[in-house]
């Protein structure tokens, strides 16, 4: 059996994926073009990609194959409509970035609440030593206690989420983008009411029809001066060019681990807003904790054993 991965390099290189090596002859690839995906797959009976896209001309191109293992939640890189009529199982591994993706929600949120950038640079550039008393209170900040979080997205994640907003004190509302999310323990609000009133806003959703620029100039808006936005669900949920244009108009602090196309392209409209310590942006890292990368391939390594005692190649 011939197996391909395609990006390892979006797993990093402390990730040992020897263990595929059980399953036959592994070919491990760090990166792969749009144009290399082909010839490399040609003889595949399962392929591992992680964002490599396997279209119908990937699928047509490689009569060999049998399985594809996604490695990540999201399948948008797939055409699962095809492979299904091609009778090609298409696998994703779910759940197994919640704790890191929570984790760095709060990482970003108190990074921007407290003002950490100011403080940091208040002592390094010895600013304090120079101040002639023991603290310094020139940006002030709120506890979350008594704070009111609106989670966008209410899944798995957005759950999480809100279990650690309460344990610090905050009362959590939610908006549903599938409308299927109806949790007893949490009120449920209409989005504008969510945006106008929340004074923190996390955002854990896919990138669908409901929400691609779900968050447009006019939705923007009705956020209040002094809030958090976050996002760490999909880039285009959040439109960038309205963004920009509302955090130069008032101020709100905001916090992104997805961009609208990654790498951010270096003449992104969020390298202009006028006030940029009031925004962060890390390079989609929030499911990255080395655990949730561990786990990940556990998940690969499991759906290739699962379908192997299902199907002899």
């Amino acid at each position: 059996m011939k197996l391909i991965f395609l990006d390892a390099k979006t797993l990093g290189d402390d990730i040992d994926l020897s263990v595929f090596e059980k399953f036959g002859d592994v070919t491990i690839y760090q990166t792969t073009t749009l144009g290399e995906r082909i010839e490399r797959c040609k003889d595949a009976d399962i392929i591992i990609t992680n964002k490599v896209v396997i279209d119908k001309e990937v699928i047509d191109a490689v009569p060999s194959l049998k399985l594809v293992c996604v490695a990540a939640t999201g399948m948008n890189n797939v055409d699962l409509e095809y492979a299904a009529q091609k009778g090609i199982e298409v696998k994703n591994v779910a759940g197994y970035s919640t704790h890191s993706v929570v984790q760095h929600t709060f990482a970003m949120l108190f990074y921007l609440l407290e003002k950490l950038p100011y403080y940091d640079n208040h002592v390094k550039s010895k600013a304090w030593s120079q101040s002639g008393i023991f603290t310094c209170i020139d940006r002030p900040f709120h506890e979350l206690r008594g704070r009111q979080w609106g989670i966008i997205g209410f899944g798995t994640i957005g759950k999480a989420v809100a279990k650690v907003a309460e344990a610090f004190g905050a009362t959590v509302v939610y908006y549903s983008t599938s409308g299927e999310n109806n949790d007893s323990l949490y009120p449920r609000m209409e989005l504008d009411t969510l945006l106008s009133t929340s004074h923190i806003i996390s955002i854990h959703a896919p990138l669908n029809e409901k929400t691609k620029n779900l968050l447009d100039f006019i939705r923007l808006e009705k956020i209040q001066a002094g809030s958090i936005l976050l996002n760490l669900g999909r880039g285009g949920i959040v439109n960038e060019k309205d963004l920009v244009h509302v955090m130069d108009d008032k101020e709100i602090y905001v916090g992104l681990d997805v961009t609208e196309k990654e790498p951010l392209p270096e003449d992104s409209v969020l390298f202009e807003v006028a006030n940029p310590e009031r925004l962060l942006i890390t390079p989609h890292i929030a499911w990255t904790s080395l655990e949730a990368r561990q786990e990940l391939v556990k998940g690969i390594f499991d759906n290739i054993a699962v379908f192997l005692k299902k199907h002899t190649i």
